[in-house]
């Protein structure tokens, strides 16, 4: 599970090298410490938790999984961060693009989470998986679509996570 969420982070990394993220190793351990055997892994990303493009120390590693949203952190001496956002407690998501950088603002119910230092490139992929997938999500539990565009929508995110955004 960890090598998988490695290389998916890398890999983005690789594809947004404006990205700000520190020890990512470390952060792909917490969370695949917390992925179930059931969930399957769609999409991975690394960003600072936090509303300040100063703040560059937060790094965070956030997983689209086929269930829910895992966000987590180790922390520099001991302990971890974990946040788990699942479909039904997302409201709301918003782009923001800066001069150097861009965020995404995830509303939930509970608390807004804010995803900064991310390079303005990589904002259209993260929009895009995310709306994807919240979209999906929602309409499916409201029965709204079927397996199989569950499984077709779950297959774009993860091409995505491969190949990056087709840009048109």
């Amino acid at each position: 599970m960890f090598d998988e969420i490695y290389t998916k982070a890398s890999d983005f990394l690789a594809r947004h090298p404006g990205t700000i993220a520190w020890r990512l190793k470390a952060h792909c351990k917490v969370a695949a410490s917390h992925i179930n055997d059931d969930e399957e892994i769609l999409y991975t990303f690394a960003a600072q938790k936090g509303p300040s493009a100063m703040d560059m120390i937060s790094t965070h590693v956030v997983i689209v999984t086929d269930k829910r949203l895992v966000v987590a952190q180790k922390r520099l001496v001991f302990g971890y961060f974990y946040y788990s956002i699942t479909p039904d407690m997302f409201n709301d998501l918003s782009i923001k693009m800066g001069l150097i950088w861009g965020r995404a603002v995830i509303d939930t119910v509970k608390e807004t989470v804010i995803l900064s230092n991310l390079s303005r490139g990589a904002l259209q992929e993260v929009e895009t998986v995310l709306t994807k997938y919240m979209m999906q999500k929602k309409r499916y539990y409201e029965n709204g679509i079927t397996e199989e565009e569950v499984d077709s929508v779950d297959g774009d995110i993860k091409e995505i996570s491969i190949k990056g955004e087709k840009k048109f």
